[in-house]
């Protein structure tokens, strides 16, 4: 198509710029590292993440109620004989700016992530509890969940107390992680990746199936405010 604009500016220059070249589509696919992610050499049999995921699902159903349209958890570790969870276990913390005044607001009760120390005894002998082992043994591990992320949704715009670790179990090439001002993939292929959720961050499925991650909380020094 030729077209002869009446004027020639800079920002006419700058669409004529961006249109003599296709953007790359080809990465987006792909796990590309950046400010508050990053990820781990330590890695995990894909396989048997999958399997023991089966299983688990098998002993438990998700908790949340919200499996088909958002949020919703599976609890790995709990305190010590915990039976029961309340919304705010299964959820949390956070700090976000909820609407056109930009003003940073507090939701939920922090909950200490160091409390959380046994592994569920509903999943014991599962390669879950593997996984939770070697975590341990590398860091302060808190909450661990499995989450579950319905398709075409995202998560609230907002930042943690602490830190977290994503085993990706199920994604798709629409499943992507935003931390700040970056944004990528990231792949279900036994890898574990650090995510500094303490910064503004988000988690997004435009996918057309289910994002499932383990999310491991780093129980370092929690953020309070």
């Amino acid at each position: 198509m030729t077209f002869m604009p009446q004027i020639q500016d800079s920002d006419v220059e700058l669409i004529q710029n961006a249109m003599s070249e296709m953007p790359d589509y080809t990465s987006v696919a792909e796990f590309v590292p950046g400010p508050g992610i990053a990820r781990l050499d330590l890695k995990f049999d894909i396989e048997k993440l999958q399997e023991a995921l089966e299983e688990c699902l098998k002993r438990e159903a998700f908790m949340g109620g919200m499996q088909d349209q958002g949020f919703a958890a599976l609890p790995l570790t709990q305190r010590p004989g915990q039976t029961e969870w309340t919304t705010n276990d299964l959820s949390g913390r956070y700090w976000l700016r909820a609407d056109e005044r930009y003003v940073e607001e507090p939701r939920e009760d922090l909950v200490p992530e160091i409390d959380f120390s046994e592994f569920n005894p509903k999943f014991k002998g599962t390669y879950f509890e593997y996984v939770h082992e070697e975590l341990s043994k590398r860091f302060p591990i808190g909450r661990t969940r499995i989450l579950s992320k319905g398709l075409y949704n995202c998560n609230s715009w907002h930042r943690d107390p602490e830190p977290r670790l994503h085993i990706p179990l199920i994604s798709n090439p629409g499943s992507l992680f935003i931390v700040n001002h970056h944004v990528t993939h990231l792949p279900a292929d036994g890898s574990v990746y650090f995510t500094d959720t303490r910064a503004y961050h988000t988690a997004l499925n435009g996918g057309e199936k289910h994002r499932v991650h383990i999310v491991a909380a780093l129980a370092y020094d929690q953020v309070t405010e």
